[in-house]
């Protein structure tokens, strides 16, 4: 199969089986910030927004996204220029191997968009399906609180 994808807001040819997942074809072009974990959608480490939607890669073929606006992590802030989740994660100590972040940011991220001012059930809901084997939730809820705050605070 061929197809376009426009993954971070740039335009990719990819050529791929048909038996891709979305999640493989992403890895393959480089996006190693989506990360490989379960395979089962079960632990959201391999999070994207597919046209505005979160999505597990890992359970999406390639081939029924040609076409579509794929948006990963790095889309939405790097090292360079964190996105205020990021930096609130790693301010609150949220973060120790990081192979969850990128999922959980995204998750954050979408809530965020849509609720500003999130109670903690709301962001328990939202982080559902984000496994962190390291740092526990307490962290990370502390840490969307904080992005919360500081987004109201500079809006």
């Amino acid at each position: 199969m061929r197809g376009i994808f426009f993954i971070d807001g740039i335009e990719h040819e990819v050529e791929f089986q048909g038996d891709v997942t979305l999640l493989e074809l992403l890895r393959e072009a480089g996006h190693t910030d989506v990360k490989a974990g379960c395979h089962t959608g079960e632990c959201g480490a391999c999070v994207v927004l597919l046209d505005g939607e979160l999505v597990n890669s890992c359970q999406v073929l390639a081939g029924s996204c040609i076409g579509a606006k794929v948006l990963t992590v790095k889309a939405i802030g790097d090292l360079h220029n964190p996105h205020p989740i990021q930096k609130a994660l790693v301010d609150v100590g949220a973060v120790q191997c990081g192979f969850c972040t990128p999922g959980i940011v995204l998750a954050a991220y979408v809530l965020l968009k849509d609720n500003p001012n999130p109670t903690d059930d709301e962001i328990k809901t939202a982080l559902d399906g984000n496994l962190c084997r390291c740092t526990g939730y307490v962290k990370i809820i502390e840490g969307v609180q904080l992005a919360a705050k500081r987004m109201n605070d500079n809006a």
